[in-house]
């Protein structure tokens, strides 16, 4: 048996935009199902947003989202989550950080550290935390 684990975000109203920008930065494939496509519409002005959505890359990056509806209690949180990504190519690593730190704010710049080659923390405009760095060979799990 082969299980996989995907990263699920949670928005208040912000998952559409939050894919679209994750897409401009990571490539590959977007998919968008919005309450009124699934027949799911609670509140005529929520109909639009995401009930499910993703981004795929041919990189193997994965992350789901979905717009929690106004009826339904939603805290955010303070760090409740950090997104890895790790990556064995520095040139593409600093191209996601790159991208992800649009309007972003940095935590921890990329750089060297004991660990990794690279490695930052950065939390972009949508509020998410994310970890980049090189994965080494010492750092494998």
């Amino acid at each position: 048996m082969t299980i996989k684990t995907t990263t699920h975000l949670n928005f208040r109203g912000q998952a559409r935009e939050a894919l679209a920008f994750y897409h401009s930065v990571f490539g590959g494939r977007q998919t968008i199902f919005t309450y009124a496509d699934a027949q799911a519409v609670t509140d005529p002005a929520e109909a639009d947003q995401v009930i499910w959505g993703e981004v795929v890359s041919e990189d193997g990056f994965h992350v789901m989202a979905f717009d929690v509806p106004a009826s339904r209690p939603w805290d955010p949180g303070t760090i409740p989550v950090f997104v890895s990504v790790r990556g064995e190519d520095a040139d593409q690593v600093t191209r996601y950080w790159e991208g992800l730190g649009v309007d972003a704010t940095v935590l921890q710049p990329l750089g060297p550290a004991g660990f990794s080659p690279l490695y930052g923390m950065v939390r972009d405009q949508f509020g998410i935390t994310w970890v980049l760095d090189v994965q080494t060979a010492q750092a494998q799990p």
